[in-house]
């Protein structure tokens, strides 16, 4: 399987590719927000190029929190953490770098600063120039599902089937895109852990990540660090929920995920290096 992404292909089967989160902002749920103080650009350029040394594969950018409870962040601001962060860090690494936004004119301006795909949680709904934008373009996209905003997303999700829904909901947005003018071949599913979703939710579709396959496209998964791991570890907080995570993220290479996003980088990257020996063989193709 291929992604297309402007003039970057990526290939999948052969190993699971590590994305490395780069929070541009002040209040992360993780704890690892870069926008603190004068020299917070020279930060994100020093966290991107360690990322990738230690075996990030894709540099995913955001500079709005999506916490639970989060409020949005004007345009503006948005703009301004955002794009200064994409130039820097095009200008030193190599690797495709993902600007995680929901919002058209902040997608345009980090493509054009050297972005290759737009990670949007919205899946495409809520900015309604945000699919021309990736359609004219030619980056590759990753639609994730999400009930609710982050401001409202945990307040009572319910699912009568939490798996059916998530990839109905998943597939009916792949058709969309489709349909306006985004190929099956630039698409990413994200089945949203920890995006209004219940422990029970989140660990449900942990146990069927296959069921995600189905749709024809690369899957990503991003666990790290979110409170569903922190409730099974008896209320651990975000810095220390590594080993929950990389239990997650062994578990999804098993079932053939596609790109891991992830916050713990050097540590993520040899659990994914031993589970790909484990299920796709060793050595590597």
């Amino acid at each position: 399987m291929r992604l297309r992404c402007g003039g970057r292909l990526l290939e999948f089967g052969r190993r699971t590719l590590i994305m490395g989160v780069v929070n541009v902002t002040p209040d992360s749920f993780s704890g690892d927000g870069l926008l603190t103080g004068p020299d917070w650009l020279q930060k994100v350029v020093q966290v991107g190029r360690q990322m990738v040394a230690e075996g990030a594969d894709l540099l995913d950018v955001g500079g709005e929190s999506s916490r639970p409870g989060a409020d949005p962040v004007p345009l503006e601001e948005e703009l301004r953490r955002v794009v200064p962060a994409v130039r820097a860090l095009r200008e030193v690494v190599d690797v495709p770098i993902s600007v995680d936004t929901t919002k058209a004119e902040v997608a345009r301006q980090a493509l054009r600063a050297g972005a290759d795909l737009v990670n949007d949680i919205s899946a495409l709904r809520w900015d309604p120039e945000m699919v021309r934008v990736v359609a004219e373009s030619g980056c590759g996209v990753v639609l994730m599902h999400m009930k609710g905003t982050p401001k409202d997303m945990q307040d009572d999700p319910r699912y009568r089937d939490v798996v059916a829904e998530v990839r109905d909901f998943l597939a009916e947005r792949v058709r969309w895109a489709e349909a306006h003018g985004i190929p099956r071949d630039r698409v990413v599913v994200d089945p949203g852990f920890g995006f209004g979703k219940r422990p029970e939710h989140n660990l449900e579709l942990v146990r069927h990540l296959g069921v995600f396959r189905e749709l024809g496209c690369p899957v990503l998964l991003g666990p790290s660090r979110k409170s569903t791991i922190g409730v099974v570890l008896g209320g651990l907080p975000p810095p220390e929920r590594v080993e929950g995570t990389a239990a997650v993220v062994a578990l999804a290479v098993a079932a053939g995920v596609d790109v891991v996003r992830v916050h713990d980088v050097r540590t993520m990257a040899r659990v994914v290096r031993v589970a790909d020996a484990l299920v796709r063989g060793w050595p590597p193709a």
